[in-house]
């Protein structure tokens, strides 16, 4: 597959229904086949002919969800005496709160805001669910209260380092999601704005978690003052740039779906109203409430209160949105923070998400590359050897014509010796001069 083309294929319909020949995309650079892979306009839906069988997959996730079971965790923050845990007991349909005693006046007054957490095993229609709720004592309840919400953040950041440990680990097939998955925050309906207190506590609160604002009991104000006062937090909670939980929506989404989430967000803050017993009503029939001399408030009345609405984003529709949300979003903020305080950089080059398609070009790419080096390197190794043979043949070459006059030489003088000897007969000279002798010197 070296030095060819990347090609991504896709079937188009022609006019008459049949399938055109798949559509070829190619292109050298990586970043140019990875936009051609990915882009959905080159992807075309079509209808199978037949049964294959991947429509049964949201049949086997809800098996394997149903035989895991379900976990959620829900943080309730708010002063006192605003009904948090007839609130918890209303919304999960059980006394996960045991009545409260009355204790006598005592000195002992803790300054400090404990963080109290009840666990509990609820099963509906063969769902089962570990249910955690994290209540927060002593919040709000002090004449100073600066610094309150310390113990509130700490806990949270703990339940995400205590995950960030468990996923470090070796083994992580049993980690347990200990992480706060949605804070409801009861606000006192003194029907005018949100408290300093409320603003200082959103504000540490809302980059952490799931923050769903809510009116406690709101049986206390008429609707005309409930929905100025909804007015007023929601324009503090703009003002001060607070993010609420939003109910995600989906392209896919029908015209139903998109009118149930718009009419539950229409209903933020909620304004709630919390009961654990049965009254009966003038008409004779049981409903959960509460009874005043004027009348009965129902709790599951939508005409009367918002805790229909509380409890279908928080347990019938967005509780896997809430998890997502805190899991993709919340908790990745908070790790790559945390990671980046601790000095720990990630390399883009082992993390990033792998195109198929600019993989294998990325790799062809390499080759062609690898090639290239080598075809260098035995270019420059033939040079040398070149460079070396042609040294040695000049070498040679020049010994032989340093030979060559010397034999020249030789011969010459050879032949200028005999020529010489030769005028010596002819003269008739002797060869030798007189006064010398063969083989003897006079000095």
């Amino acid at each position: 597959m070296d030095g060819q083309p990347l090609t991504d294929r896709s079937f188009t319909p022609s006019s008459n229904g049949r399938s055109q020949p798949p559509q070829t995309i190619s292109s050298k650079d990586p970043k140019i086949a990875a936009q051609a892979a990915t882009d959905m306009r080159n992807i075309v839906r079509r209808k199978l002919t037949g049964y294959v069988g991947f429509a049964n997959l949201p049949n086997q996730w809800h098996r394997k969800s149903v035989r895991k079971g379900f976990n959620f965790n829900v943080m309730v923050v708010g002063e006192s005496g605003l009904g948090k845990s007839t609130l918890v007991n209303t919304l999960f349909n059980t006394s996960l709160y045991p009545p409260k005693e009355r204790k006598p006046p005592s000195l002992d007054i803790s300054k400090t805001v404990s963080i109290q957490s009840i666990s509990a095993d609820i099963e509906e229609n063969g769902v089962r669910l570990r249910l955690t709720v994290v209540d927060t004592p002593g919040f709000g309840d002090f004449i100073n209260n600066d610094e309150s919400w310390d113990p509130i953040v700490k806990n949270i950041e703990q339940r995400f380092d205590a995950y960030l440990e468990a996923e470090n680990k070796v083994n992580r097939m049993n980690i347990v999601d200990n992480r706060i998955h949605a804070v409801v925050y009861f606000i006192q309906p003194t029907g005018h704005s949100l408290k300093p207190l409320d603003v200082e506590v959103m504000k540490k609160l809302h980059t952490k978690v799931n923050l769903i604002p809510v009116i406690a009991k709101a049986d206390t104000l008429t609707d005309e003052e409930i929905n100025a006062f909804k007015q007023r937090i929601l324009a503090d909670i703009n003002y001060h740039q607070i993010q609420i939980f939003e109910g995600p929506r989906y392209e896919l989404d029908d015209e139903e779906t998109i009118a149930e989430n718009n009419e539950i967000m229409s209903r933020v803050p909620f304004a709630v109203v919390g009961a654990n017993t049965e009254v009966a009503t003038p008409d004779g029939r049981k409903v959960r409430g509460r009874r005043y001399p004027w009348g009965v408030i129902e709790v599951d009345n939508e005409e009367h209160c918002d805790f229909v609405k509380l409890r279908q984003m928080l347990i019938r529709t967005h509780m896997e949105e809430l998890k997502e949300n805190t899991n993709n979003f919340l908790y990745e903020n908070y790790r790559s923070e945390k990671l980046t305080a601790m000095g720990v950089q990630q390399d883009s080059s082992v993390f990033k998400e792998v195109n198929p398609a600019v993989k294998q070009e990325e790799e062809r790419s390499l080759h062609e590359q690898k090639l290239q080096k080598m075809e260098i390197e035995m270019k420059m190794v033939f040079q040398q050897k070149v460079a070396e043979k042609e040294s040695k043949l000049r070498q040679s070459e020049e010994e032989l014509y340093a030979r060559h006059r010397e034999m020249k030489e030789q011969l010459d003088r050879q032949r200028q010796e005999l020529e010489e000897k030769k005028a010596r007969i002819e003269q008739g000279r002797p060869l030798e001069e007189k006064g010398k002798r063969k083989g003897f010197s006079l000095r």
